[in-house]
């Protein structure tokens, strides 16, 4: 029985309202809409709500608890800003697209079956590809096209171990699968690709540049996070998440440090950040879940703060490479500001939210003794540093003077940067708020003094070496390249499997069509005008082709006449009884043949 509204039905209903409403009023409508349903959250109590009975289970589609409600909370707010942020763009297509998106990610937040948990899931990729395709580029429409391929394989691996794991255990609900049967590896590697796990990661740092400004704010903050939410759910302790997890912390680094487009450096660091929250959930302990929860939450606001920020700068320049930017400062301080608190956050500096939950993921890697993860992730806090931290606002807004003189974004582009940098620093200052909504309780101080100290000489060595490396020219320039990342090999393999498709495949297919389904029937049914006659001439044929040189020149021409007479005067006078002579042949031809395949398939002894 449905006795609540649903979150989720209020975005996805009040998606397709949208194009009801014209002006000013479709703009209140839009803001109001996460405000209504962040409101109808609050008052909804902790429980199971919004169920339904189907095929003997039972469909939930409002479940509270802790973890839920983090996740829930911040999906909201991340909504209003993100719509904040692109009102003035007056563009219904990314407005519904982006309110849809959103309502299925918190649909999935709240769900706990696995039924409901799926339909969410698929929708959330149909509402993202649209964000994607509503730039209407030619790279926008088919960086989509791989982009709902590769999702929609992912959505098939996750149906399949559905299907296996409710036959093996009888039950829909989703709670803790953990790994422990096929079809939890199937759910486990179907989450897997919506978290970007190294290898099948590429679909991001694809796809993400190429959306709409508005989109890409979107998109930052709901198809990872929502995995991350549903790992956390599962899988908790999954020790494979550990390696899986420090291995996206770390090989990101590598391709941001050299990529020239500034959206797909934000990209690449976007996986760098999911690596920890990844590394919480495979740890498993209270304490690593909740730096997992307490990150994912930081972690959209200050990912969103900087793709606002790179936005901006798209949205007044059309520019979005580091080699076409440099000095603005000049004349967008404002955004430069927003970028730079972003970048600290991102950094984990102190008294910036970064630091009081990617701290947590760090500590419980160090409380479980697990050396080799904690220096891969310190390593990958510094490398965050320097590629998100200093390179992004450095080239954008410092570096060379590009001459580009252009002016701030509008009112509610700064508006919707200054909450996020506002609410950035508010937690960075005041964990304590974050901390009381994560899942367990927190016995855990982000503020020591060895804390402090260690982090900012992270931070300052790690700043001395992107100085030292840019002076020496050692620190690898920005070029006009395209990198090659793990998506080349699906690439350049479907444009083979396609040739191999089209080529010698396609021929071999119609030669075997028209051998099959063309020649042996037309001859089939030309030997049966007349079987005597073709036999004959058939015989005559053969005896040419055998015994040509023992024959006379005279019997050969005698013998080549006789052919071309008979294929002229084909099939010629059929003898009456020639239909009953016909029947005997094809009876012993079948019965010949019978015998032929048994003989040699050795069931009658000769």
């Amino acid at each position: 029985m449905i006795n609540v509204i649903p979150p989720a039905l209020i975005f996805i209903i009040g998606a397709f309202l949208v194009p009801l409403f014209k002006g000013k009023a479709k703009s209140i409508y839009l803001l109001l809409l996460p405000v209504l349903s962040f409101i109808n959250l609050i008052y909804i109590p902790v429980g199971t709500h919004g169920t339904i009975n189907f095929l003997d289970h039972q469909i939930i589609f409002c479940n509270i608890d802790r973890l839920s409600l983090l996740f829930g909370y911040i999906f909201h707010i991340i909504a209003f800003l993100a719509i904040l942020y692109g009102i003035n763009m007056g563009n219904d297509n990314v407005s519904m697209a982006g309110l849809f998106y959103a309502g299925c990610a918190i649909g999935v937040v709240f769900s706990r079956d696995l039924i409901s948990l799926f339909c969410f899931w698929e929708m959330m990729t149909i509402g993202s590809v649209l964000l994607i395709w509503a730039r209407k580029t030619k790279k926008s429409i088919e960086a989509g096209f791989r982009f709902i391929l590769v999702h929609f394989f992912g959505g098939v691996i996750l149906l399949v171990g559905i299907i296996l794991y409710i036959y093996e255990n009888g039950s829909i609900e989703f709670g803790y699968i953990g790994l422990d049967g096929l079809g939890s590896y199937f759910i486990f590697f179907g989450f897997g690709v919506n978290c970007a796990w190294p290898i099948i990661h590429s679909w991001l740092t694809d796809s993400y540049p190429e959306a709409t400004i508005v989109g890409t704010v979107f998109l930052s903050a709901y198809t990872t996070k929502t995995a991350v939410y549903v790992l956390a759910r599962a899988f908790p302790g999954a020790e494979p998440l550990i390696w899986i997890g420090a291995i996206m912390a770390a090989f990101p680094i590598f391709f941001a440090v050299i990529e020239n487009d500034l959206r797909r450096v934000l990209a690449y660091s976007l996986i760098n950040q999911v690596g920890f929250m990844v590394v919480g959930i495979g740890i498993g302990t209270e304490l690593s879940i909740n730096g997992t929860a307490a990150h994912a939450f930081a972690h959209i606001l200050y990912k969103a703060l900087l793709f606002m920020s790179v936005g901006s700068i798209i949205y007044r320049t059309g520019k979005v490479n580091a080699t076409d930017l440099g000095g603005l400062y000049k004349t967008m301080p404002l955004t430069c500001i927003f970028c730079i608190i972003g970048a600290a956050s991102i950094s984990a500096f102190p008294l910036f939210s970064g630091f009081v939950s990617k701290s947590m993921v760090m500590s419980a890697a160090a409380d479980k003794h697990l050396i080799i993860i904690w220096f891969v992730l310190l390593f990958a806090s510094a490398g965050v540093f320097h590629h998100a931290g200093i390179k992004v606002p450095f080239f954008a807004f410092f570096s060379h003077d590009s001459g580009i003189r252009t002016k701030e974004p509008p009112l509610n582009m700064l508006i919707a940067m200054g909450i996020t940098a506002a609410l950035c620093i508010y937690i960075g200052c005041f964990p304590d708020m974050l901390y009381s909504i994560l899942p367990f309780p927190v016995d855990y101080e982000p503020y020591t003094m060895s804390h402090v100290i260690s982090q900012l000489q992270l931070l300052f060595f790690s700043a001395l070496a992107f100085t030292f490396l840019l002076l020496a020219g050692i620190y690898p320039a920005e070029i006009r390249a395209i990198n090659i990342d793990t998506d080349w090999l699906y690439r350049k393999g479907a444009a083979g499997f396609l040739w191999l498709l089209e080529n010698p495949l396609a021929w071999f297919g119609n030669q075997v069509k028209a051998t099959f389904f063309v020649t042996i029937p037309q001859s089939c049914i030309w030997f049966s005008r007349n079987p005597l006659m073709a036999l004959k001439m058939a015989g005559n044929s053969i005896a040419l082709a055998v015994f040509e040189e023992s024959f006379t020149k005279e019997k050969v021409e005698r013998i080549r006449r006789r052919i071309v007479e008979e294929l002229t005067d084909y099939p010629g006078d059929v003898i009456r009884y020639s239909h009953v002579g016909t029947t005997v042949i094809w009876v012993m031809g079948f019965l010949l043949a019978y015998l032929i395949i048994y003989i040699v398939s050795g069931r009658i002894a000769v």
